[in-house]
């Protein structure tokens, strides 16, 4: 994503800032990358309950922001954006979370739904169709669909939390962080990062159709859920129920791997 800053500067700011403790340099880095903090608060918000203000969003993404600055290693040769987008969207969420908006009942159908998704995973040797799985929990179709779209409505589901470790320091790291860079020269951590990303590659193969193309569209090409519809033909709710019912079949194979 563009920065707006020349790469020659930021390099300088880096250097100003990591070797000589420039606090004007960080704070221009800063305001560099703050355009990753908007478009991350953006895509999360999209799924959020109308209540919740984009303000409140880009607030809590900015000490994200900050925290990825302070933490940096330029030396190791990982991407910035990477790095740092992880880190604003786990402030974004850890607020979120927080703050506790989520309705229990809602909560308990999430863990009913996904409980049930699992087991049926595991008698049938496939993925549920939505009348199978609408019938193990006691619902109709439509009332399923209705499930979904408020436990969407109400999640901040993301696929890059599905696994997360915890790194040296003790805090909390996504599966985005375990992936290597191409350059880095740690064989160790590029063996695991291969690992773990091949398991997932594994089990978003294993996903209907769908859901596959919805993952894709969403985490790699960067489409809103809107923008999904529209290649779909089918409405924005729709793309929202299939995106959950992704993370939950993701997150349900990568937990028995």
């Amino acid at each position: 994503m563009e920065t707006g800053v020349k790469e020659v500067e930021l390099r300088d700011l880096w250097r100003r800032y990591k070797d000589d403790g420039d606090r004007t340099a960080r704070e221009r880095l800063v305001v560099a990358y703050s355009p990753l903090v908007k478009f991350v608060a953006g895509r999360l918000g999209a799924g959020l309950p109308s209540h919740v203000d984009d303000a409140d969003l880009i607030s809590y993404g900015l000490m994200g922001l900050i925290g990825a600055i302070e933490r940096f290693e330029p030396e190791r040769g990982i991407k910035f954006e990477t790095f740092a987008m992880t880190r604003i969207r786990g402030a974004i969420i850890d607020e979120l979370r927080s703050l506790d908006w989520v309705p229990r009942s809602v909560r308990s159908r999430a863990r009913e739904i996904e409980a049930a998704q699992a087991k049926l995973e595991h008698e049938l040797q496939r993925a549920p169709t939505e009348g199978e799985l609408a019938a193990k929990v006691g619902l109709s179709e439509d009332e399923l669909q209705t499930a979904l779209l408020e436990i969407a409505n109400s999640s901040v589901y993301a696929l890059d939390e599905l696994w997360t470790i915890s790194d040296s320091s003790g805090d909390s790291v996504s599966l985005l962080d375990t992936i290597s860079d191409p350059r880095a020269e740690d064989p160790q951590e590029a063996l695991a990062g291969s690992e773990i990303k091949d398991r997932l590659t594994d089990s978003i193969s294993g996903l209907p159709e769908r859901e596959q193309l919805v993952v894709a569209l969403y985490y790699y090409e960067n489409l809103t859920l809107r923008e999904i519809g529209e290649v779909l033909g089918v409405t924005e709710s729709r793309v929202s129920q299939l995106h959950t019912k992704a993370v939950m079949r993701l997150k349900s194979s990568l937990q028995e791997a």
